[in-house]
C-alpha cells in the first residue's frame, strides 16, 4: 500500500511538471521607459569625440555658399582669388599637421606669423575651413584679397573649441623693383571674430 501510495505521488509530480507553465504576473505599464543619458567623461578627461567645426550659415560657421569651390582642373593663375584661397588651405593643412615652421613662411611679418603659431600650438587637435575668398581690393601697388576661415579642434586640455574669422593675404603688384617672394600671396594678418 505504502509503494502505491509512493508511486501516485511520483505520477502527480511528473504529470505536474509536464503540464504548461505559468508565467509569473509583470505589471503592464504603458509609459515608455525611461531615457537614461550616456555618461559624459568625467572632469579633467580628454573627450575622445572628434571635434566638429560648426555648419555653414549657423554662428561661428562659414558663410553658407550655395556652390562650393571647385578643385581645379588645371593651372591657377597665381596672380587670381582661388590662388589666395589655395594658399590659406596650404596654411590650415600645414597647421593640422604640426608642421608650423613651414606655415610660418606663408606670412609677410615673421613676428605676426609667430604669434600666431604660439596661439595654435595650444591646440592639441586643430582643423581649419577655407570658404571663398572674396573683397579683392587694391592700394598702394599691392593687392589684399579676405579669406574666411574656421579653426577647430581641441585645445590640449582636451576642451573643444573652434574661432571663426578672416584670413587678410596680400601679394606686392608686378611692379619694378619687387621680387619673386613678394609677388606671391602671403598671409597679412588674420583677423579672429569669434569664439566659442
Amino acid at each position: 500500500m505504502r509503494f502505491q501510495h509512493s508511486l501516485s505521488l511520483a505520477a502527480v509530480v511528473v504529470l505536474a511538471a509536464c503540464g504548461p507553465q505559468r508565467q509569473p504576473q509583470t505589471p503592464t505599464n504603458n509609459a515608455e521607459e525611461p531615457v537614461v543619458p550616456a555618461p559624459s567623461a568625467p572632469p579633467g578627461v580628454k573627450d575622445s569625440a572628434p571635434a566638429a567645426a560648426p555648419q555653414p550659415g549657423t554662428g561661428g560657421g562659414l558663410p553658407d555658399e550655395r556652390t562650393p569651390i571647385a578643385e581645379p582642373q588645371a593651372s591657377v593663375d597665381p596672380k587670381s582669388a582661388e590662388a589666395a584661397g589655395q594658399m590659406v588651405q596650404h596654411y590650415g593643412a600645414l597647421i593640422e599637421e604640426g608642421r608650423f615652421g613651414e606655415a610660418e613662411k606663408l606670412w609677410g611679418d615673421a613676428g605676426a606669423a609667430g604669434r600666431e603659431a604660439a596661439d595654435l600650438k595650444s591646440y592639441s587637435e586643430a582643423h581649419f575651413q577655407v570658404g571663398k575668398p572674396t573683397g579683392m581690393e587694391g592700394a598702394a601697388g599691392s593687392t589684399f584679397i579676405t579669406v574666411p576661415i574656421v579653426l577647430y579642434g581641441r585645445l590640449s586640455g582636451g576642451k573643444s573649441l573652434h574661432r571663426s574669422g578672416n584670413v587678410v593675404v596680400r601679394r606686392v603688384n608686378d611692379v619694378p623693383g619687387s621680387t619673386e617672394a613678394q609677388r606671391r600671396w602671403h598671409i597679412e594678418r588674420i583677423e579672429w571674430s569669434e569664439t566659442r
